[in-house]
Protein backbone atom coordinates (compact mmCIF):
# COMPACT_ATOMS: atom_id res chain seq x y z
CA UNK A 1 0.00 0.00 0.00
CA UNK A 2 1.43 3.31 -0.99
CA UNK A 3 2.50 5.88 2.26
CA UNK A 4 1.16 9.09 1.51
CA UNK A 5 3.11 12.32 2.93
CA UNK A 6 1.60 15.37 3.61
CA UNK A 7 3.91 17.31 5.19
CA UNK A 8 5.54 19.11 1.66
CA UNK A 9 1.44 20.66 1.21
CA UNK A 10 1.48 21.63 4.57
CA UNK A 11 4.80 23.45 4.89
CA UNK A 12 3.69 24.86 1.57
CA UNK A 13 0.31 26.45 3.55
CA UNK A 14 2.39 27.14 6.07
CA UNK A 15 5.00 28.74 4.25
CA UNK A 16 2.05 31.09 2.41
CA UNK A 17 0.51 31.56 5.75
CA UNK A 18 3.72 33.09 7.22
CA UNK A 19 4.37 35.07 3.81
CA UNK A 20 0.57 36.71 3.81
CA UNK A 21 1.21 37.52 7.63
CA UNK A 22 4.67 39.06 6.72
CA UNK A 23 2.98 41.52 4.20
CA UNK A 24 -0.11 42.35 6.15
CA UNK A 25 2.53 43.58 9.01
CA UNK A 26 4.19 45.06 6.05
CA UNK A 27 1.39 47.02 5.36
CA UNK A 28 0.76 48.39 9.31
CA UNK A 29 4.17 48.69 9.98
CA UNK A 30 5.34 50.94 6.60
CA UNK A 31 1.74 52.22 7.09
CA UNK A 32 2.82 54.78 10.47
CA UNK A 33 5.84 56.16 8.51
CA UNK A 34 9.25 54.66 8.63
CA UNK A 35 9.52 50.90 9.53
CA UNK A 36 12.31 47.94 9.82
CA UNK A 37 12.53 45.07 8.73
CA UNK A 38 12.83 43.93 12.60
CA UNK A 39 9.70 45.60 13.08
CA UNK A 40 7.73 44.03 10.33
CA UNK A 41 9.05 40.47 12.34
CA UNK A 42 7.69 41.49 15.45
CA UNK A 43 4.44 42.53 14.15
CA UNK A 44 4.29 39.55 11.85
CA UNK A 45 5.04 37.29 15.37
CA UNK A 46 8.44 35.90 13.59
CA UNK A 47 11.80 35.82 14.08
CA UNK A 48 14.23 37.87 11.50
CA UNK A 49 15.28 35.14 9.85
CA UNK A 50 12.10 33.32 9.14
CA UNK A 51 11.72 36.81 7.81
CA UNK A 52 14.37 36.89 5.65
CA UNK A 53 14.18 33.72 4.57
CA UNK A 54 10.55 34.56 2.88
CA UNK A 55 11.89 38.17 1.93
CA UNK A 56 15.79 38.46 1.31
CA UNK A 57 15.76 42.29 1.76
CA UNK A 58 13.25 45.59 1.82
CA UNK A 59 12.68 45.77 -2.11
CA UNK A 60 11.03 42.03 -1.54
CA UNK A 61 8.54 43.38 1.29
CA UNK A 62 7.65 46.50 -0.98
CA UNK A 63 7.16 44.38 -3.52
CA UNK A 64 4.70 41.84 -1.62
CA UNK A 65 2.79 44.86 -0.05
CA UNK A 66 2.53 46.94 -3.17
CA UNK A 67 1.48 43.64 -4.63
CA UNK A 68 -1.04 43.16 -1.99
CA UNK A 69 -2.44 46.70 -2.63
CA UNK A 70 -2.99 45.91 -6.13
CA UNK A 71 -4.74 42.82 -5.70
CA UNK A 72 -7.34 43.26 -2.88
CA UNK A 73 -7.32 47.31 -3.23
CA UNK A 74 -7.67 48.27 -6.50
CA UNK A 75 -8.50 45.15 -9.11
CA UNK A 76 -12.00 45.14 -7.49
CA UNK A 77 -12.47 48.83 -8.86
CA UNK A 78 -10.83 48.36 -12.04
CA UNK A 79 -13.23 45.28 -12.56
CA UNK A 80 -16.24 47.59 -12.11
CA UNK A 81 -14.85 50.61 -14.40
CA UNK A 82 -15.38 47.59 -16.86
CA UNK A 83 -19.13 48.94 -16.90
CA UNK A 84 -18.32 52.86 -16.87
CA UNK A 85 -19.34 54.87 -19.86
CA UNK A 86 -16.41 57.87 -19.37
CA UNK A 87 -13.31 55.27 -19.72
CA UNK A 88 -11.13 57.97 -19.28
CA UNK A 89 -12.36 59.61 -16.27
CA UNK A 90 -12.58 55.67 -14.98
CA UNK A 91 -8.71 55.19 -15.65
CA UNK A 92 -7.90 58.71 -13.76
CA UNK A 93 -10.06 57.37 -10.68
CA UNK A 94 -7.81 54.38 -10.52
CA UNK A 95 -4.98 56.29 -10.76
CA UNK A 96 -6.12 58.78 -7.93
CA UNK A 97 -7.05 55.55 -5.90
CA UNK A 98 -3.50 53.84 -6.28
CA UNK A 99 -2.05 57.19 -5.21
CA UNK A 100 -4.39 57.11 -1.96
CA UNK A 101 -3.37 53.42 -1.27
CA UNK A 102 0.70 54.11 -1.72
CA UNK A 103 0.10 57.19 0.30
CA UNK A 104 -1.63 55.15 3.39
CA UNK A 105 1.18 53.50 3.63
CA UNK A 106 3.54 56.30 3.62
CA UNK A 107 6.70 54.71 4.55
CA UNK A 108 6.75 52.49 1.20
CA UNK A 109 7.84 54.90 -1.20
CA UNK A 110 10.91 55.44 1.10
CA UNK A 111 11.39 51.99 2.79
CA UNK A 112 13.38 50.56 -0.85
CA UNK A 113 16.31 51.74 -2.09
CA UNK A 114 14.68 52.41 -5.30
CA UNK A 115 11.21 52.27 -5.04
CA UNK A 116 10.06 52.84 -8.32
CA UNK A 117 12.35 50.23 -9.82
CA UNK A 118 9.87 47.26 -7.47
CA UNK A 119 6.76 49.89 -8.73
CA UNK A 120 7.25 49.94 -12.38
CA UNK A 121 8.23 45.84 -12.21
CA UNK A 122 4.71 45.36 -10.16
CA UNK A 123 3.00 47.60 -12.06
CA UNK A 124 3.71 45.84 -15.48
CA UNK A 125 2.15 43.08 -14.30
CA UNK A 126 -1.22 45.50 -13.25
CA UNK A 127 -1.37 47.15 -16.25
CA UNK A 128 -2.73 43.93 -18.44
CA UNK A 129 -5.89 44.07 -16.15
CA UNK A 130 -5.66 47.79 -17.55
CA UNK A 131 -5.21 47.10 -21.13
CA UNK A 132 -8.90 46.28 -21.90
CA UNK A 133 -9.97 49.86 -20.51
CA UNK A 134 -7.18 51.77 -22.15
CA UNK A 135 -8.15 50.52 -25.90
CA UNK A 136 -11.99 51.13 -24.80
CA UNK A 137 -11.01 54.88 -24.25
CA UNK A 138 -9.03 55.25 -27.26
CA UNK A 139 -11.57 53.55 -29.37
CA UNK A 140 -14.33 56.19 -27.89
CA UNK A 141 -11.47 58.47 -28.94
CA UNK A 142 -10.92 59.50 -24.95
CA UNK A 143 -7.61 58.63 -24.44
CA UNK A 144 -4.43 59.49 -27.65
CA UNK A 145 -4.09 56.13 -29.66
CA UNK A 146 -0.35 56.12 -29.43
CA UNK A 147 -0.28 55.34 -25.55
CA UNK A 148 0.73 51.21 -25.31
CA UNK A 149 -0.37 49.28 -22.48
CA UNK A 150 3.71 49.15 -21.77
CA UNK A 151 3.31 52.93 -21.28
CA UNK A 152 1.07 52.91 -18.59
CA UNK A 153 3.60 51.87 -15.45
CA UNK A 154 5.74 54.33 -16.35
CA UNK A 155 3.06 56.81 -16.34
CA UNK A 156 1.54 55.67 -13.08
CA UNK A 157 5.06 55.53 -11.44
CA UNK A 158 5.87 59.09 -12.74
CA UNK A 159 2.41 60.19 -10.59
CA UNK A 160 3.60 58.01 -7.77
CA UNK A 161 7.16 59.40 -7.04
CA UNK A 162 6.03 63.27 -7.43
CA UNK A 163 3.15 63.10 -5.41
CA UNK A 164 2.95 59.71 -3.18
CA UNK A 165 4.30 61.30 -0.24
CA UNK A 166 2.90 62.63 2.95
CA UNK A 167 3.55 66.20 1.86
CA UNK A 168 1.56 65.70 -1.16
CA UNK A 169 -1.92 66.83 -0.08
CA UNK A 170 -4.39 65.42 -1.89
CA UNK A 171 -5.56 68.61 -3.45
CA UNK A 172 -2.32 68.58 -5.12
CA UNK A 173 -2.55 65.06 -5.58
CA UNK A 174 -5.84 65.61 -7.83
CA UNK A 175 -4.07 68.61 -9.85
CA UNK A 176 -1.58 67.37 -10.81
CA UNK A 177 -3.13 64.10 -11.93
CA UNK A 178 -5.57 66.23 -14.03
CA UNK A 179 -2.65 68.25 -15.76
CA UNK A 180 -1.19 64.18 -16.35
CA UNK A 181 -4.29 63.02 -18.10
CA UNK A 182 -4.77 66.71 -20.25
CA UNK A 183 -1.50 64.70 -21.64
CA UNK A 184 -3.44 61.83 -22.41
CA UNK A 185 -6.05 63.74 -24.79
CA UNK A 186 -6.10 62.92 -28.53
CA UNK A 187 -7.28 66.08 -29.52
CA UNK A 188 -4.12 68.38 -28.69
CA UNK A 189 -1.70 65.20 -28.60
CA UNK A 190 2.18 65.92 -29.69
CA UNK A 191 2.71 62.47 -31.37
CA UNK A 192 4.97 60.71 -29.13
CA UNK A 193 8.46 60.21 -30.43
CA UNK A 194 9.59 56.37 -30.47
CA UNK A 195 11.64 54.35 -27.52
CA UNK A 196 15.13 54.15 -28.43
CA UNK A 197 17.11 51.24 -27.29
CA UNK A 198 19.80 51.43 -24.43
CA UNK A 199 18.53 54.72 -23.31
CA UNK A 200 17.78 55.03 -19.34
CA UNK A 201 14.02 54.07 -18.69
CA UNK A 202 12.02 55.95 -15.91
CA UNK A 203 13.03 53.25 -13.21
CA UNK A 204 16.81 53.95 -13.92
CA UNK A 205 16.43 57.69 -14.21
CA UNK A 206 14.53 58.04 -10.89
CA UNK A 207 16.89 55.65 -9.49
CA UNK A 208 19.58 57.81 -10.28
CA UNK A 209 18.14 60.85 -8.83
CA UNK A 210 17.48 59.28 -6.19
CA UNK A 211 21.05 57.65 -5.05
CA UNK A 212 21.97 61.25 -6.04
CA UNK A 213 20.59 62.83 -3.57
CA UNK A 214 21.44 60.41 -1.06
CA UNK A 215 25.12 60.62 -1.62
CA UNK A 216 24.97 64.55 -0.72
Amino acid sequence: MAITNDRAPRRRVDARSTVQRITAAGRTVLGKGEGSLEQIAAEAGVGIATLYRHFPNREAVVRAVLDDILETDLLPMVERAADATDMRQALQDIATQLLDLITEERGMVTFASNFADVAVDVLQHFSASLHPLLRRAQEAGQIRPDLTAEDIPHFLVMAVAGLALPSAAPSLRARFLALLFDALDPATATPLPPLLANEEDLRTAVGNVSHGRRRV
